[in-house]
């Protein structure tokens, strides 16, 4: 079955911190389809409400014919979500977009998270079977960190100094001296323009997953562009659709 909007079945949900919430959804044959570094976009119940909100995805039950995706509630399309429950109905449309490429046992690799960027990381730690350190960066309280411990060494950088190195992702880096061959990143656009520099200061091959609001998911509205060192074949300007191109871009791909 190709891509399209589609009912599924809430599976499971849970709070994991104030305002984040984790939600398993048994999706069918869309987790064949399926990978880390994608999205899904999901609908409101509610007809005034016309746009779908995109949501990364977390993990992949291929098994179970299952998706989670792990979200932050900022206003009233995700607090809905917040509140399905076990049984319920929900629309969804996916999976969308160009995911984390994959990598060779020999390389050594940092996965980077911040904030509600670090949800996405989980599938791509389970699936890369390279040597990797997974640096997660907070504003203070901690989500999903002890569920990344099977699959690598986990550094912690919350803002305010509470938990692991004080400060940002770059900064745990620093504070246990590590070191990598490549870089892929998922967070605020502060964050990875500070990884893009890091990498181009350190020569590392360096892959970005970029955050913006978006419209339609599939790149027809243009809503969600970022500015790009190459003209675009489908704008004929210098953007690219992060919801169709990326939303991971290699990182001289893009001016952030």
């Amino acid at each position: 079955m190709g891509k399209g909007k589609r009912t599924c079945v809430v599976k499971s949900q849970e709070r994991l911190a104030e305002d984040v919430y984790s939600m398993w959804i048994q999706a069918g044959d869309m987790v064949q389809e399926a990978g880390p570094g994608q999205f899904i976009s999901v609908y409101s119940k509610d007809g005034s409400r016309l746009l779908p909100r995109p949501i990364s995805i977390c993990e992949i039950d291929r098994p179970a014919g299952a998706l989670r995706i792990v979200y932050r509630t900022v206003g009233e399309g995700t607090r809905e979500f917040s509140e399905y429950g076990q049984g319920e109905s929900v629309d969804i449309l996916g999976p969308l977009g160009n995911g984390f490429p994959e990598v060779s046992r020999n390389k050594e690799v940092f996965l980077i998270g911040g904030g509600i960027g670090i949800p996405p990381m989980l599938e791509l730690a389970k699936s890369l079977t390279c040597k990797k350190s997974i640096i997660l960066g907070y504003r203070d309280t901690l989500f999903l960190n002890q569920e990344f411990e099977a699959y690598g060494d986990v550094y912690v950088a919350t803002e305010d100094g509470s938990a692991g190195s004080r400060g940002n992702v770059l900064d745990a880096v620093r504070d246990h001296g590590l070191k990598a061959d490549m870089i892929m990143a998922c967070g605020p656009t502060p964050m990875l323009k500070a990884i893009k520099a890091y990498a181009e200061e350190h020569h590392m091959e360096c892959y970005l997953s970029l955050e913006e609001k978006m419209a339609c998911g599939v790149g027809a509205c243009l809503a969600c562009v970022c500015q790009t060192k190459e003209v675009d074949h489908h704008s004929n300007v210098h953007n690219r659709r992060i919801c169709k191109d990326g939303p991971v871009f290699r990182a001289e791909e893009v001016i952030l």
